[in-house]
């Protein structure tokens, strides 16, 4: 893949086209409600209940809306693997937290374009239950925007905010949100309160890799203050361009797919008024319905020709590949800041992208090295509150092969002496363990026990832990080494001439 993928959601999708394996087509009707989740779930990965894997960027291209209406395009999975997301941008999996160091360090700022030069957009009616927008599960709370990009500014600071949130549709111009307790839309969202009024915000559906993988990056890495759409435009190599809503006082990216404009009120509604449950969520589980969410009064939605709208599966590799570039990015500039040697980072998707943390070591230089590792890791573990499990590898390990990961742990680990476990300490509640429920040692709900496993060799022993290198076989330059019949079937013949034919 190459950098094709930057510009906007379409140009990313056209460079999937032509590459076997990688995009599919669903051309035939299918019901938002249960036909998009259920057709892409063996396809999902892990922590997706099993038989799945990873697969193809799907594109369902007529939807039936489940209020009626006509049948649009939903795209889904497009970074269903770490290989293809970032490849939409260029790069190898273990380049992007590098790439993202980078965008934040040297931000591009978005650029304001004219009026009339935003390219044409259809005004839709301000109806949520018109668009394509699916339901996974018959427990669900109702149609979920699983991949809405919410633009905001600041009112008290200017300065904007780009970042996703679980969105339920409630009715046809009302959804509820929720946004994780300490994220910059809720700051935003205060400050807009403490003046009187309402946010407004534009909310994206179908936005560029660049964007919506900046969008994703946790507040250690784009601080309060630093505008995403800054770190994005570096990202991809231009500025963003933004226009001006048409009916409330916001910004929208002008490429965005769909606009959802609104205003985020301070009016509070259940997610689910007939359930305790809301839908499934990235860890793998059904989640829970919270009983009182802020919501957001849709004023209008505009669409671009023929437009697109993307989502993700609940659980599943895609929410996990985009969470975890951006923790793996703050992970490595945190480590670096100790001045600690590590090679590379790898927030494995099992963990959501967030919980299980691989640190892949730089060769020990000497003893202190043995103690250096251990304390970084636990150092991650004490700055990261998503962070539940770090593991500490060495050079000659595969980060992306969960064998080399688990050979890893069976043999260079002793748990009596290599296992650090840091009890009670402040994590993420959607884990089910991390529960006073679960375990009586936690003193409160969404707290929970961390572990670094130090899987990497003691500098004394790196000579009792050499790994194998087979070697090449000496042959000339022109041999060619003969085919390995790995059956005993006879060969197949060659094609039999036509009777009464001669070889030219």
């Amino acid at each position: 893949m190459t950098r094709r993928g930057l510009a906007d959601l379409r140009t990313a999708l056209a460079g999937l086209d032509p590459m076997p394996g990688e995009l599919v087509r669903v051309r035939e009707e299918v019901p938002a409600r249960f036909g998009v989740g259920a057709r892409y779930a063996k396809w999902a990965g892990t922590p997706a209940p099993p038989p799945t894997g990873p697969g193809p960027a799907v594109l369902f291209e007529r939807v039936a809306p489940g209020g009626g209406g006509p049948a649009r395009s939903v795209l889904i999975g497009l970074y269903g693997s770490r290989r293809r997301a970032a490849g939409l941008l260029g790069l190898a999996p273990g380049e992007m937290a590098h790439r993202l160091l980078d965008a934040a360090a040297s931000p591009v700022a978005p650029t304001r374009l004219p009026a009339g030069r935003a390219g044409a957009r259809e005004l839709l009616a301000p109806d949520l239950t018109a668009l394509p927008i699916p339901v996974l599960t018959d427990e669900d709370a109702g149609p979920y925007l699983t991949l809405g990009a919410v633009l905001a500014t600041d009112p008290d600071t200017g300065v904007r905010n780009l970042s996703i949130h679980r969105m339920c549709v409630q009715s046809p111009d009302r959804l509820t949100i929720w946004m994780v307790p300490g994220r910059h839309l809720e700051a935003a969202h205060q400050a807009a309160r403490r003046r009187g009024g309402n946010l407004p915000v534009a909310i994206h559906l179908g936005l560029g890799p660049a964007l919506l993988l900046a969008s994703c990056c946790p507040a250690a890495l784009v601080p309060e203050g630093v505008d995403e759409l800054a770190v994005a435009g570096a990202l991809g190599g231009a500025p963003v361009e933004l226009a001006g809503c048409l009916t409330v006082d916001a910004e929208y990216v002008a490429h965005a797919e769909y606009v959802i404009e609104g205003e985020l009120l301070a009016d509070l509604a259940p997610e689910n008024p007939h359930g305790p449950s809301a839908t499934p969520e990235f860890l793998g589980y059904q989640g829970r319905a919270h009983p009182a969410l802020p919501t957001v009064r849709v004023t209008g939605i505009t669409a671009r020709d023929g437009a697109i709208l993307q989502t993700v599966s609940g659980p599943g590799h895609e929410q996990s590949v985009l969470l975890g570039f951006g923790m793996e990015a703050a992970v490595l500039d945190r480590l670096r800041r100790l001045g600690a040697p590590v090679r590379a980072v790898h927030c494995h998707t099992a963990g959501g992208g967030q919980l299980m943390v691989v640190i892949q070591w730089r060769a020990k230089r000497s003893p202190a090295d043995d103690r250096l590792v251990r304390a970084s890791g636990e150092s991650v573990l004490e700055t990261f509150r998503m962070a539940k499990l770090v593991v500490s590898v060495d050079a000659d390990v595969d980060l992306e092969s969960d064998a080399d990961l688990w050979w890893a742990m069976v043999t260079r680990l002793q748990a009596d002496r290599d296992l650090t476990v840091l009890p009670d300490r402040e994590g993420f509640p959607l884990d089910p363990t991390q529960s006073t429920a679960y375990s009586d040692a936690l003193s409160a709900d969404g707290r929970t026990a961390k572990a670094h496993f130090d899987c990497t060799v003691p500098y004394a022993q790196r000579d009792r832990f050499r790994r194998p290198r087979f070697t090449e076989p000496e042959t000339a330059p022109d041999a060619v080494a003969p085919p390995v019949r790995l059956s005993s079937a006879p060969a197949p013949r060659a094609p039999r001439r036509p009777a009464g034919r001669r070889p030219r």
